[in-house]
């Protein structure tokens, strides 16, 4: 029987490693996204929109689908989808492991302040500057909505969902973006804080060297831990090696 895995989508490393898996003779591959997107790009393989319905119902679909790997491609701060998927993979006693691309690294001219959630980060803002380009997604606007005397420049691939702070303008763009890019929008929007996630990644790492070469301080929200006991990868090859199969 052809062995079936379960790609939990939605990061340039899962569309590559659908791509990879989907080239292979004999493999087949689902990825699943919660379907947040409204115009996901092409996938190869099979594809699978929209929830399971927890843990549980993710551990029922695994044996249904007589899935024989569960490969966790989600972005770095899925949290709940990442806990769901451990769940899962234990109950129906299918492998598991998690692809999570390596963090970003401050260097000496950085001026970084870590902090532990975006609560966090909305408590330390004011201290740091009052116009923010504000990078951590558009459905945590919420944790800045009190914010009212700070200006924030959100860039978000889809339209941010209420609530969001009273003085917002909205960039609706999808990366990659080039150090050029984000040292004129930096400029142009008179930026003076920047606020990020630990995503990693090279897509939109450009924004942390303007922000360097611009002597501006950058906010920066730590990634969650890993639930306990999961096995992680760094990328494609470490999936494939995980797998069994040759790079």
């Amino acid at each position: 029987m052809s062995p079936h895995v379960l790609i939990l989508g939605g990061t340039a490393e899962a569309r590559e490693l659908a791509a990879v898996l989907a080239a292979r003779p004999g493999v087949r591959v689902t990825t699943s996204l919660a379907g947040r997107v409204t115009r996901p790009g092409a996938l190869a393989g099979d594809v699978r929109v929209g929830g399971f319905g927890g843990a549980a119902g993710l551990a029922d679909w695994l044996r249904e689908q007589h899935v024989d790997a569960l490969v966790d491609a989600t972005h770095p701060f899925a949290e709940t989808i990442t806990a769901n998927g451990a769940r899962a993979a234990a109950a129906s006693g299918v492998s598991s492991v998690v692809l999570r691309r390596p963090g970003w690294r401050p260097g000496p001219e950085d001026r970084w302040h870590l902090v532990t959630s975006l609560s966090a980060a909305a408590d330390a803002l004011p201290r740091f500057g009052s116009r923010a380009f504000l990078t951590t997604g558009r459905l945590g606007l919420s944790a800045f909505a009190h914010l009212a005397d700070m200006h924030f420049v959100v860039r978000s691939v889809e339209p941010p969902e209420p609530p969001v702070p009273p003085h917002t303008e909205v960039l609706l763009a999808r990366g990659p973006f080039t150090v050029a890019d984000e040292t004129t929008l930096l400029r142009e929007y008179l930026i003076d804080v920047l606020v990020t996630k630990d995503s990693g990644g090279e897509a939109t790492a450009a924004k942390l060297t303007a922000a360097r070469q611009l002597g501006l301080p950058v906010v920066v929200v730590r990634r969650p831990p890993l639930p306990r006991g999961v096995s992680a990868v760094s990328d494609v090859a470490g999936v494939l090696a995980w797998l069994g199969f040759n790079s």
